[in-house]
C-alpha cells in the first residue's frame, strides 16, 4: 500500500518529493512541493486528501499524518 500511496500522491501532484511510512491502514507522508506555497496547513491537507480520497473512503487509509512542505520549508527545517 505505500507504493500506492505514494504513486497516488505523485500523479496528483506533478513534480513532488513523496515519503511513505507505515502499516495496517495507518500512514504518514511527508511531501514536499511548491504546489504548498501559499497554502495553509489546512489547505495543503486538503490537497493530499483529494489525491487519497478512494483508499481513505475504502477503509484501506484509516488513520493519515501528513507532512506537507514547500521546498524552502523543507530546506529551513534541515
Amino acid at each position: 500500500m505505500n507504493e500506492i500511496i505514494k504513486n497516488t500522491i505523485s500523479d496528483s501532484i506533478k513534480g513532488c518529493d513523496v515519503k511513505v511510512e507505515g502499516e495496517e491502514s495507518k500512514y504518514t507522508v511527508h511531501i514536499i512541493s511548491d504546489i504548498f506555497l501559499g497554502k495553509s496547513t489546512v489547505e495543503k491537507h486538503k490537497i493530499v486528501y483529494a489525491a487519497l480520497d478512494k483508499y481513505i473512503k475504502s477503509g484501506e487509509i484509516h488513520a493519515l499524518t501528513i507532512k506537507a512542505f514547500t521546498v524552502d520549508e523543507s530546506n529551513q527545517a534541515n
